[in-house]
């Protein structure tokens, strides 16, 4: 294995990751209606970077499964979300959430750094697979991680100062 398969199959961990990540957190904030469906639009990108790095790793001999397999309709969701309703908009939910849209950030963050990390190797090897791999997926990992800085940056004000 060399440092391009090792950081795919890293960045390819880290976007499954993230898109379960962002299920929970739709689930568990179904009342922040901004959060649950930006969050939801967002599991896709997620999962079809998942379906373009098994793609791409193949050429290297590298085997990656694509995205996580969605969930069947169970009981912890079904439970997070009716909690969300029935708790509603409590100043602790609020703590909550900011950790939760942290979490995300830094997701977020570390993906973009292996999609630069990949970038700049196919820049020194003229890799065009992984050149194109990157400038298709790259720019929606920094719209993902746009949107949760805006947010934690929205609600920091209200939350940390409600309390």
């Amino acid at each position: 294995m060399n440092g391009i398969t090792l950081t795919l199959r890293a960045l390819h961990h880290g976007e499954r990751q993230l898109a379960k990540t962002m299920a929970i957190i739709a689930e568990r904030h179904s009342t922040e209606h901004e959060i649950h469906h930006v969050a939801k639009d967002l599991i896709s990108w997620s999962n079809e970077h998942c379906l373009r790095l098994a793609e791409t790793a193949g050429h290297y001999d590298l085997d990656l499964d694509g995205p996580s397999q969605k969930a069947a309709p169970g009981l912890m969701p079904t439970i997070r979300e009716k909690a969300a309703e029935t708790i509603g908009h409590r100043p602790e939910l609020g703590l909550l959430l900011l950790r939760d849209l942290r979490a995300l950030h830094l997701g977020t963050v570390g993906n973009s750094l292996y999609w630069e990390m990949l970038a700049q190797a196919g820049q020194a090897t003229k890799d065009t697979r992984l050149l194109q791999l990157t400038a298709s997926c790259h720019p929606q990992t920094l719209r993902q991680m746009r949107w949760t800085n805006t947010m934690i940056k929205n609600l920091s004000p209200q939350v940390l100062t409600s309390l």
